[in-house]
């Protein structure tokens, strides 16, 4: 079963995303506030539920644990697939649903395109005291963290020759200066050496 997905939105749309991981494409269902949200090409992290039938395999992302723990929560009371589970997520934050069902506010839950009056009173009926107001978590994805760029070797010789932050980065942006890829550092050294000395 998939249970995370890290990878970048490549595509989007009401209440999916494409999330490619590697080079793949996953197709995920989300709340739309949390669709909404999403920065697309950028990377994020969504925790996943996977439902496996005979004709397909579908996967529902959220923002954290806790909204996910929410749907399939959702999903235990008869009556409510998992279209219906995120459609209530997509109309009532997490904890809109908690304050909702803990307060038997039938009239909030019918706001939920395709919740009646009497499924709203069932929900409240059987949610109640399973739904942990630590389920009003953001439902927004989390950034995955973006590795460091390990610091020019460079920079680092010139400062250690005392010289400024200024006067290093004239010398890194230098077109005389070779990259790190395109010369030994001791032929960038005395590349930026000549010009912090103004001379070519």
């Amino acid at each position: 079963m998939i249970a995370r997905l890290r990878g970048l939105v490549v595509d989007r749309g009401l209440d999916h995303v494409v999330l490619d991981v590697n080079g793949v494409g996953y197709l995920v269902h989300g709340p739309a506030p949390m669709v909404r949200d999403l920065p697309v090409d950028e990377p994020v992290v969504l925790q996943v539920c996977t439902i496996v039938r005979e004709d397909a395999i579908t996967l529902y992302g959220f923002g954290d644990a806790a909204a996910r723990e929410a749907f399939e929560t959702l999903r235990e009371v008869t009556g409510v697939g998992p279209k219906l589970a995120l459609a209530t997520l997509s109309t009532l934050s997490p904890a809109q649903l908690h304050r909702a069902v803990e307060g038997d506010d039938a009239n909030a839950l019918v706001k939920v395109p395709g919740i009646g009056k009497k499924l709203a009173q069932r929900l409240c009926l059987e949610l109640k005291g399973k739904l942990s107001p630590g389920f009003g978590a953001a439902l927004a994805a989390v950034p995955a963290p973006r590795p460091a760029k390990a610091a020019d070797p460079l920079a680092l010789a010139l400062a250690q020759l005392d010289y400024r932050k200024t006067d290093i980065d004239r010398a890194l942006a230098d077109a005389s200066v070779p990259g790190p890829e395109d010369g030994s550092l001791e032929d960038r050294l005395r590349a930026a050496l000549r010009v912090l000395s103004g001379g070519r």
